[in-house]
């Protein structure tokens, strides 16, 4: 499969955008590191081609950070996992900016509540950052908990979704 990797300049660093030719995100977050984009799908899962370009996804990235933070809701994903994986990062999705829910209440939206930790599991294997808004899932006691690109970049982007509500 051949794919376009494309970093630009953020607020909060540089982001790059890993999409296939049909400019589905497969893997996106806050580095300019192609490899670490990569490194975000599984094995077999990476494409053998890679080179840089253009990416549909990138003018939606522009005008998240210039206040329209729905504009990251119709970009198309393409991710590969479990049934679980797959209806986890599809409930992501429906999650409103600046309306953050814990762990619990995300495990609660799978229909099963006490599946916490796969809550988190789903979270933290979420490869198109932003895309898929894993960064709207906190802890049960309101911290924020882990992301992958940094504490720093969650609470930047919580709060530019507060901040639009």
């Amino acid at each position: 499969m051949t794919a376009l990797i494309q970093t630009i300049d953020t607020p909060d660093g540089a982001f790059t955008i890993l999409a296939d030719d049909q400019q589905h995100v497969l893997a996106s977050g806050w580095t300019a590191d192609h490899a670490a984009i990569l490194d975000r799908l599984a094995a077999g899962e990476r494409p053998t081609d890679v080179r840089e370009g253009e990416t549909d996804a990138a003018e939606a990235v522009r005008a998240y950070y210039g206040g329209d933070v729905a504009a990251i809701d119709t970009v198309p994903v393409r991710q590969k996992g479990t049934t679980l994986q797959i209806s986890g990062w599809a409930a992501l999705r429906k999650i409103a900016p600046g309306v953050p829910l814990t762990y619990t209440s995300f495990a609660a939206v799978l229909d099963n509540p006490r599946a916490v930790r796969a809550a988190a599991s789903i979270c933290a294997r979420n490869a198109p950052a932003l895309f898929v808004p894993c960064h709207r899932v906190l802890r049960t006691d309101g911290t924020l908990g882990g992301f992958a690109w940094g504490l720093d970049v969650k609470e930047s982007l919580l709060a530019r979704e507060r901040a639009t509500r």
